[in-house]
């Protein structure tokens, strides 16, 4: 027989309705325009979608953020998921910058469910044939798939907001209870900072009201770190709690800006002078303040894409985000 030569999968990213303006910035990033896709919902909930045009053979990425509606975005993607399954895609992989329900990653109490699971074992059976999730809540998480994970970190991105803006003086690193300290500690080794623990004895009751700093923060400007910002209850009495022990300027680092209820309340009116967040959830107009600072994951991730596509290693990529995070000259 003649040689055949091989021709690659053509690459095809779609975006759902979650995030679209983040699913732009990946696709530039990538290199690549995104495909079209009928989204369309009933007045009953109901939700029909329409691939466009073909993706016979192709390597799908699908990108969607479980985020608020966090039902109806989770049913978006999985029937998503399987209107590419059912158009002959060659592979399709799931690009979840925020992962819903990854707070339920263990049973905290009798009778209760593993919510973080069950989504990764309905993803595996719609068909995925891999995920690439940004900093989910417990690193564990990665175990629930019997598919490739790629778990990027936003923490050099966020890291980096310090040195460009020359803020690097008199810094503490704070974890705002014991559970999140390894998070914290990340975000100290790339500052070249201390790290400080507030300690909370009872994190899962967002009113408590620690008292106790572990650590010196007295005349040093704090960096309270954490993966989630919900209600930001406990955000905010954790930034009072260092403001009481002496602290001077106090900013909050999370990766998903959940905000709900009175979030933007609660920090508005909290002694923190700056709350930086990425995008990985599109945030509304009701939900900005003059207080946040929004870094953006889309090139970190598109680049993620590109070389996933082209069968290079993701792991490179982080130690190049690290090695770009620490430049003390500001861009």
């Amino acid at each position: 027989m003649p040689n055949q030569k091989h021709t690659k999968h053509p690459l095809k990213l779609f975006a759902l309705n979650s995030n679209r303006p983040l699913a732009e910035k990946i696709a530039a990033a990538a290199g690549v325009e995104l495909s079209q896709a009928s989204i369309k919902h009933f007045s009953d909930g109901e939700i029909s979608i329409t691939i466009t045009e073909s993706i016979r053979g192709a390597d799908v990425y699908l990108i969607q953020s479980v985020s608020d509606p966090v039902n109806t975005m989770l049913m978006e993607l999985l029937i998503m998921v399987d209107a590419a399954r059912r158009a002959s895609a060659h592979s399709i992989t799931v690009v979840i910058p925020y992962y819903g329900y990854s707070r339920a990653d263990r049973k905290a109490r009798s009778r209760e469910p593993i919510t973080a699971k069950l989504i990764a074992s309905m993803l595996e059976a719609d068909g995925v044939d891999r995920a690439v999730t940004l900093d989910l809540h417990a690193a564990q998480l990665q175990g629930f798939f019997d598919i490739p994970v790629d778990h990027l970190e936003a923490t050099p991105l966020l890291a980096r907001y310090f040195f460009e803006h020359d803020l690097l003086d008199n810094l503490v690193v704070v974890s705002p209870d014991h559970a999140g300290v390894s998070k914290a500690r990340r975000m100290a080794d790339l500052l070249h900072a201390p790290l400080a623990i507030i300690d909370n004895r009872d994190p899962d009751k967002s009113t408590t009201n620690p008292e106790a700093v572990i650590g010196s923060v007295e005349g040093e400007n704090a960096i309270l770190v954490d993966d989630i910002i919900d209600t930001a209850v406990r955000i905010s009495i954790s930034a009072q709690t260092l403001k009481n022990a002496g602290a001077n300027d106090i900013y909050a680092v999370a990766t998903h800006p959940v905000f709900s209820q009175d979030a933007v309340k609660h920090m508005t009116e909290s002694p923190l002078k700056k709350v930086i967040v990425t995008d990985s959830i599109q945030l509304p107009e009701e939900k900005m303040f003059d207080k946040i600072e929004i870094i953006s994951v889309g090139d970190l991730i598109g680049r993620t894409i590109r070389r996933i596509y082209q069968e290079r290693s993701v792991g490179k990529l982080f130690l190049k985000e690290e090695r770009e995070s620490t430049k003390s000259d500001p861009k």
